[in-house]
């Protein structure tokens, strides 16, 4: 059990700075749409397709799932400040901006995830 908790640390860890990186880079391009907050959750559904992908041809351990999928994913990906920006851009009485932070970060990490199983299967 110690060893599942360190992998969960570990890969959560490297997906926050990973997705602290992206906010750095994107950050001149910040406007009224949280453009960094979309590409790290588009990346890291990518990267769980292909995760995905891997488990079910049998080529992911338990403990890879854990560091990868459970640790890394979540840690990059980051659902809380997607739906902390959206209620802002309401709030802010950015509708369009708010509804098509919704409907585009879906539609976009849905065919990222799709392509990372298509990558990998």
């Amino acid at each position: 059990m110690p060893l599942h908790l360190l992998l969960v640390f570990l890969g959560g860890g490297l997906g926050s700075i990973c997705r602290w990186s992206i906010s750095l880079a994107v950050q001149p391009l910040q406007t009224r749409f949280p453009w960094a907050t979309l590409a790290a959750n588009a990346l890291a559904c990518l990267v769980l397709g292909a995760l995905v992908g891997l488990q079910t041809g049998g080529n992911l351990s338990a403990e890879k799932r854990l560091l990868l999928v459970t640790g890394f994913c979540g840690g990059f990906s980051t659902f809380s400040t997607f739906t902390a920006e959206t209620l802002q851009a309401f709030q802010n009485g950015h509708y369009l901006s708010a509804v098509a932070n919704v409907l585009g970060s879906l539609i976009i990490c849905f065919v990222c995830l799709l392509l990372g199983i298509k990558m990998t299967a």
